[in-house]
């Protein structure tokens, strides 16, 4: 297995493309259950080039019937991220200050319940995101509603 970069500018651009609208190659899951980790998926896959086809553990997106729980779902990803060891992107929690531009984060409840996945597309001076169900390109972090947050940073990219 070999490990390249991932693509932050790739990744960030898709974001930018597709936050205020809703790309036809992919099932908009906005009124089943919301779209945001679809998007952050979307993204993340427009910077990593490879899914991990896994049953059950992979990350990966066919149809609307043929994918990974970790493509649509915000606990799904995080646990796909934080422990693959495959092919594919991988990632580790950072401090908001070590969050970078194609990462993700997740807000979350205060008994632990994460449950919205948007994607960062700037830092400086204020970490801006992008996302989907309630669509947001810019949108500032302090914006949101939360009372916890864990920031991704995604560290690269498995490869065969």
């Amino acid at each position: 297995m070999q490990q390249k970069t991932y693509n932050r500018i790739a990744t960030v651009d898709y974001a930018r493309k597709w936050a205020l609208g809703r790309n036809p190659a992919y099932y908009n899951f906005q009124n089943i259950g919301g779209d945001c980790t679809n998007f952050a998926s979307q993204c993340i896959f427009a910077g990593a080039g490879v899914m991990n086809y896994t049953p059950d553990t992979g990350w990966y997106y066919r149809s609307l019937y043929d994918r990974a729980a970790a493509w649509t779902g915000v606990e799904f990803l995080y646990k796909f991220l934080v422990s693959n060891k495959s092919v594919g992107p991988f990632a580790h929690e950072v401090s908001q200050n070590e969050a970078m531009p194609g990462d993700i984060l997740q807000l979350g409840t205060s008994d632990g319940r994460f449950f919205h996945t948007p994607v960062i597309i700037a830092t400086n001076p204020t970490i801006l995101t992008a996302a989907h169900t309630y669509d947001a390109l810019e949108k500032p972090l302090s914006s949101y509603s939360y009372e916890k947050v864990r920031f991704l940073h995604i560290d690269g990219v498995r490869t065969w």
